[in-house]
């Protein structure tokens, strides 16, 4: 690291980070002129389907229907959506950002506290068609942008009151472009040093006020991680040591060494089944199992309490949401939506059910305690229990892998032709899934593209 102390004189504070600064180095390190192992490839492809699916789904909102025709007009360019207008580089950029996290259906990472992905996904879909790049290359970039990405959210934590999307992701998009442009391993570090010179504080009040403006904070990140690799190949500096000196001076930073270089963390990136923040899931499922006990009658509910662990509390206690932001991150919103309708995706936050009287009523029974042995060991899960005419219904949730809150090859398939439906039409949805799953990693990216440009009008699906 540079920063080292002068003769003399005490090593700055933030030279303990060292490890870990060195640790992000070897990560990428590790990486540099290698594809991505099979096993890696194929989760990666699946993680890009996913986001692209939840950005295809939420492009369609009028706020980002709106944005992206403004961005058309002022920097058109040689990209579309499927039915879109011509964007540019960046402008497709700030849209692949903000489209997935519209109905909070995309990927996570649990050891990052967030969403590695997206942010690095819509940074290099955009230019890897404009380079011309191959399934390969992209995959490659992708896997390197979410390793660094992974390993800064379970680094650099962030302070309370602030929302991690517009933070640390960017560092994740800038190793991932670094990457792509093919620059070697220190101008790759450089350009997340770049990034971390950056790196802005974004509120978490929007959550709890229900405005979309958080909608936006991870198209920072990927706008900020595409700059900062631009800026890394054309020459730009950065101290060596920025990562350190934010870790010590800007943010309440992990101490626990890092995940081992070569480890792959993707591999433990989540696809949500159900459309909420990952932390209303678990409870959101044990709702749907005692639902199925109740034979689908909730009229006899007079008692709700779920048991979770503290940080989805910390992040979900939105009681009673106005709006469908705040429901997304409502433990009490999503048990009821659950155990009224059976279902939690994009439908929950419209009219009617947004504002069913019933859906309500048993919102307002949600009782939030901790499960302080889930909290002590870092685990997540849930225990649900459900009071109605007399008798006590109990679930528990994980903390083992619970196999319907895993969303295998088949259901990611399934959920991108639903996300994607109001723009490509489920022929050619399931033709654009097949072949990316098969693609050689010499397939030129743009050959599965087109498979989706070239959709013919939804309107003329079959019944």
């Amino acid at each position: 690291m540079s920063g080292t102390a002068a003769a003399g004189r005490p090593a700055p504070a933030w030279q303990r980070w060292a490890p870990h600064t060195d640790a992000m180095r070897a990560t990428i390190a590790v990486r540099d002129g290698r594809s991505a192992t099979l096993q890696v490839s194929r989760h990666a492809r699946l993680v890009f389907l996913d986001t692209l699916g939840c950005a295809l789904a939420g492009r369609m909102a009028p706020e980002v229907a709106a944005l992206e025709a403004q961005l058309s007009v002022l920097e058109p360019g040689g990209f579309r959506f499927p039915g879109g207008q011509p964007l540019g580089v960046r402008a497709a950029c700030q849209i692949m950002a903000v489209g997935p996290t519209w109905h909070e259906a995309c990927e996570g990472h649990a050891f990052a506290h967030g969403r590695p992905g997206v942010a690095a996904i819509a940074a290099l879909l955009p230019l890897a068609l404009q380079r011309d790049a191959t399934v390969g290359e992209f995959i490659d970039a992708l896997a390197t942008g979410y390793e660094v990405g992974a390993r800064a959210g379970g680094w650099l934590r962030v302070a309370p009151g602030i929302h991690v999307d517009g933070n640390w992701p960017a560092l994740g998009a800038a190793a991932g472009v670094a990457r792509l442009l093919r620059l070697p391993v220190d101008k790759a570090m450089r350009a997340v040093s770049i990034a971390a010179c950056q790196l802005p504080a974004s509120l978490y009040l929007p959550i709890r006020t229900g405005r979309n403006v958080r909608n936006l904070y991870l198209a920072h990140s990927a706008t900020l991680g595409l700059d900062s690799a631009l800026a890394a190949q054309a020459g730009i500096d950065a101290p060596a040591d920025a990562l350190a000196y934010y870790a010590e001076h800007c943010c309440p930073a992990a101490t626990e060494a890092m995940p081992d270089a070569a480890a792959d963390l993707l591999l433990d990136a989540y696809l949500k089944p159900f459309a909420a923040v990952r932390h209303v899931q678990y409870g959101a499922l044990a709702g749907r199992r005692i639902r199925g006990k109740l034979g689908d009658a909730t009229a006899g509910i007079d008692r709700i309490v779920l048991t979770i662990y503290e940080e989805a509390a910390v992040y979900c206690s939105n009681p009673q949401p106005a709006t469908p932001l705040a429901a997304q991150f409502s433990l009490s919103f999503g048990l009821a939506a659950m155990l009224r309708f059976g279902a939690l995706d994009a439908a929950s936050y419209d009219p009617p059910r947004f504002d069913d009287a019933e859906l309500r009523r048993l919102e307002a029974l949600v009782e939030v305690r901790i499960d302080s042995e889930l909290t002590a060991g870092r685990q997540r899960g849930a225990t649900l229990e459900v009071t109605s005419a007399g008798r006590v219904y109990e679930e528990k949730v994980g903390p083992q892998p619970e196999p319907e809150l895993m969303v295998d090859a088949d259901s990611a398939i399934e959920k991108f032709a639903r996300n994607a439906a109001p723009s490509v039409n489920p022929t050619a949805s399931h033709g654009f899934c097949s072949a990316l799953r098969g693609a050689g990693p010499g397939t030129p990216l743009r050959q599965l593209w087109r498979m989706l440009a070239a959709s013919p009008d939804p309107s003329t699906k079959p019944n």
